[in-house]
C-alpha cells in the first residue's frame, strides 16, 4: 500500500519541496519501517536528504504516526530567515522589544506547544542562532526577544539539513553539541533516482491530481514515456517529476503522454541524467520504435546478462515472470482486466500473480528489471 502525505500551505518552506510522496520503492520501504520505529519515542530527529526528496513529508510522517499526532505540526525553512530576524521568528518578541515591535508576538517554538516543529535547512542557522537554539533543546524553554521570562515548552523539534553537517562540523560551520542533541535519530532520504519503485506510482498521482484540476480526462503514458520518466536522473527530485507532469498534461495530445511532452529543467545537462545503457546510446541506428517486441526484449535480457550482479542469487524465470507482471499492472493503472488483456492470459491467472508477487498486498518492486524490460 502505498502511503502519500501532503504539505500544508501555511508552513514557512520553500516551494522547492515535495508535495507528495509514496513508500513504494524498497528503499522507501525501508524508510517506513524506521519511521514506525522512531515516531514513538521522543527523541529529536535529523532527516537528511537532497532539495525535493520529500523530507518535509517525512516529518509530517513522523508526527502522525506519533503521540503528537493531535498537536500542531509547524514547518520552518530556517535558511529563509536573515539573521537579525531569526530569533524573533523562533522565539518571538515582546511589544517594544526593537523598531517595528509594535505588538507582542509569539514565535514558532510557541505555535508549536504540545506538538512538532520542523526545522528545514538547520545547517543555514548563525553561529549565535545555533547556541540560542541548543539551549532551548537542553533547557525546554525559550526566552522571547525583549523580555527576560522563560517560557517553559513540550515540543518535538524535527531538523532536516540538505548538507553534510558532520563536514560542517569539521569545517567549524556548525556546532558539534548541538548536532550530537538534533542527531538522537536519523532518517535518510534517498534521491528519487535511487528509488525508481516511487516513480511511476508518484507520476500517476500527479497525473490524477492534475487532470482533475485543469478538468481534464485522465491521461495516460505512452511506454516510451514510461521508459524516458524510468531513465532520467531529476536533480531536482520529486518536484522536478510533479512539474513535468504537470507541463506534459498541458501539451500532451489525446490525452496520452509522449516523451517530447516531457520539459525536464535540467535535460540538457548530462550531469542530470543517470547512466544510459548501450542499447540507448545506440538507438540513433537502431530507433526504438522500430524494434519488434521481440527485439526488445532481446536487448534488455542482453543488457541485464551483461550487468552480472543484476543475476547475483536470482533465479531468471521467476525475475522476468515477475517484472512482466508488474511492469503491466503499473501500466494499465492496476485493473486487473486491462492487464490481462494485455498479457494474453485470462484475469485468474493475472489475479494468481498479482498475488503470487505481493502486488495484491504488500508490493515489492524488481527495480533493475522495471528499467531493462521497459528499455
Amino acid at each position: 500500500m502505498s502511503f502519500i502525505t501532503y504539505p500544508q500551505n501555511q508552513t514557512l518552506t520553500r516551494t522547492e519541496r515535495a508535495t507528495a510522496m509514496v513508500f513504494e520503492d524498497q528503499k522507501s520501504r525501508d524508510l517506513l519501517d524506521r519511521i514506525e520505529q522512531i515516531a514513538p519515542s521522543e527523541a529529536s530527529v535529523l532527516i537528511i536528504g537532497n532539495t525535493g526528496t520529500g523530507k518535509e513529508l517525512v516529518a509530517r510522517q513522523v508526527h502522525m504516526m506519533s503521540q503528537r499526532s493531535r498537536g500542531p505540526f509547524v514547518a520552518v525553512n530556517c535558511g529563509a530567515f536573515t539573521e537579525s530576524l531569526a530569533e524573533s521568528e523562533l522565539f518571538g518578541h515582546e511589544k517594544g522589544a526593537f523598531t517595528g515591535a509594535i505588538n507582542s508576538k509569539a514565535g514558532w517554538f510557541e505555535a508549536a506547544n504540545h506538538g512538532t516543529l520542523f526545522l528545514d535547512e538547520v545547517g543555514d542557522l548563525s553561529p549565535a542562532m545555533q547556541v540560542k537554539l541548543l539551549r532551548v533543546l537542553q533547557e525546554r524553554e525559550i526566552v522571547r526577544v525583549g523580555s527576560l521570562k522563560p517560557i517553559k515548552l513540550n515540543v518535538r523539534v524535527i531538523a532536516a539539513t540538505n548538507v553534510h553537517l558532520d563536514e560542517a562540523v569539521q569545517a567549524g560551520k556548525f556546532r558539534e553539541d548541538l548536532f550530537y542533541r538534533l542527531n538522537v535519530a536519523l532518517l535518510k532520504v534517498s534521491p528519487l533516482a535511487e528509488r525508481p519503485g516511487d516513480i511511476l506510482p508518484l507520476a500517476h498521482f500527479f497525473i490524477a491530481q492534475y487532470c482533475k484540476r485543469l478538468g481534464y480526462p485522465i491521461a495516460t503514458l505512452s511506454p516510451s514515456a514510461v521508459q524516458k520518466l524510468l531513465t532520467y536522473g531529476y536533480p531536482g527530485n520529486i518536484r522536478e517529476l510533479e512539474n513535468a507532469i504537470h507541463h506534459a498534461l498541458l501539451v500532451c495530445k489525446n490525452h496520452q503522454i509522449q516523451p517530447t511532452d516531457f520539459c525536464f529543467a535540467s535535460l540538457s545537462s548530462s550531469l542530470n541524467l543517470r547512466q544510459i545503457s548501450d542499447l540507448e546510446k545506440s538507438t540513433h541506428t537502431i530507433p526504438r520504435t522500430d524494434l519488434l517486441p521481440k527485439q526488445m526484449l532481446q536487448h534488455a535480457l542482453l543488457n541485464l546478462f551483461e550487468s552480472s550482479h543484476a543475476l547475483k542469487n536470482e533465479n531468471l524465470d521467476r525475475l522476468i515472470e515477475e517484472a512482466t507482471v508488474r511492469i503491466a499492472y503499473e501500466y494499465c493503472h492496476r485493473n486487473q482486466v486491462q492487464t490481462a488483456k494485455l498479457l494474453g492470459i485470462s484475469r485468474n491467472i493475472v489475479r494468481a500473480r498479482l498475488v503470487k508477487y505481493g502486488l495484491v498486498g504488500n508490493d515489492k518492486v524488481v527495480n533493475i528489471m522495471l528499467e531493462e524490460l521497459l528499455g
